[in-house]
């Protein structure tokens, strides 16, 4: 069984398919529910960017937190790096000098 892209299904959607699933709609619910479905409908969206919204700041957030925490990583690696630098070169001068 073949299944349908996304483009194949928006292509099989014409004005006519529209307007016949809005009279079954309008057939099923009838006219006094259709404004609290489009109400509910409404919220249901603005919820889902609300939440889509948060997800992206925490992953947002997560990066930089861990961007911060590899600068800091680095910074103490290069200091470490330059304590170690020199205390060998103390320890070459020290050499030379007992010679």
């Amino acid at each position: 069984m073949q299944t349908l892209s996304h483009i194949e299904i928006l292509a099989a959607v014409t004005p006519t398919t529209i307007i016949i699933v809005l009279v079954l709609i309008l057939l099923i619910f009838g006219g006094k529910k259709l404004p609290e479905l489009a109400r509910g409908l409404g919220k249901a969206r603005r919820e889902f960017k609300r939440a889509s919204e948060e997800i992206d700041d925490e992953v947002k957030s997560a990066i930089e937190a861990d961007e911060r925490a590899d600068v800091r990583r680095k910074l103490i690696e290069e200091e470490e790096r330059k304590k170690i630098r020199e205390r060998i070169e103390a320890e070459e001068r020290e050499k030379l000098e007992n010679k």
